[in-house]
């Protein structure tokens, strides 16, 4: 018995290094593949100028009024800066773990949603280089304007010191909106309670106004990154599925 228990372990710690190196690899690209992104700020100016004729063109560009209130209120100035260059850095690996020791049927379908999801945002950040609002006249930076009060510098939410490793220009889709999406719609999964589910879809909700509020993305760029969680929902058929255990390996009884 304490043989099979040693091997069932070590396959179970086998499968979380695989975890670990495929979500490694998967940010390692997604960092990576910055350095390749474009820096025509021109173009990426031509194509926010072309999200701000379609929000004009359906009567909801209002993302200046949002980012001026903002700026009017530097408690929580301070506090969509922090949401902005935290929260999802951290709620999106919770999540990751909950689901491994909560839901192992559900992790795989789940992560591998928001592989998909994110790969697709990379490479529409190489294809359609877009200008967040803060680049725009009569706009505030609210992260630049906050710097002095956390860790990020002048260049979005990047540590002071690392702007260079952060792509300027990958306003759309908005991957903040698109993230914490996936984290509600994995985490309500198995949450039982109802109010726990409306309470994380606060989540994306607040995280749609602090990243447009903070003049980072314009609303469209917020849609999209939702609409790409959805797609890759879909694309990704999701079987209930347990981690798997090899056959000669006996599941230990409990109790």
């Amino acid at each position: 018995m304490h043989r099979c228990v040693r091997v069932a372990v070590r396959y179970r710690a086998g499968v979380m290094l695989r975890e670990f190196v495929l979500l490694g690899l998967l940010y390692l690209g997604y960092t990576v593949g910055r350095l390749f992104a474009s820096n025509d700020m021109g173009l990426a100016r031509a194509h926010a100028a072309t999200i701000q004729r379609v929000e004009s063109w359906v009567g909801l560009d209002f993302e200046r009024t949002v980012n001026e209130v903002l700026s009017r209120l530097p408690l929580l100035e301070i506090g969509a800066s922090y949401w902005y260059a935290t929260l999802h850095y951290i709620v999106t690996p919770l999540v990751l773990v909950v689901l491994w020791r909560r839901a192992p049927g559900q992790y795989a379908h789940w992560r591998s949603v928001l592989v998909v999801a994110t790969a697709v945002a990379l490479v529409c950040y190489l294809a359609y280089p877009t200008a967040p609002p803060r680049f725009e006249p009569g706009f505030l930076d609210t992260l630049a304007d906050t710097s002095h009060w956390g860790w990020w510098g002048s260049d979005a939410s990047a540590p002071k010191g690392l702007g260079t490793t952060t792509n300027q220009l990958a306003a759309m889709p908005s991957m903040h909106v698109g993230w914490s999406v996936w984290s509600a719609w994995a985490i309500g999964s198995v949450l039982r309670s109802p109010r726990l589910r409306t309470l994380a879809w606060a989540y994306p909700a607040v995280t749609t106004v602090v990243i447009i509020a903070t003049a980072n993305h314009w609303w469209l760029d917020a849609v999209v990154g939702a609409g790409l969680v959805v797609l890759a929902a879909h694309v990704v058929h999701w079987r209930p599925r347990s981690i798997p255990v090899p056959r000669d390996v006996p599941r230990v009884p409990s109790g």
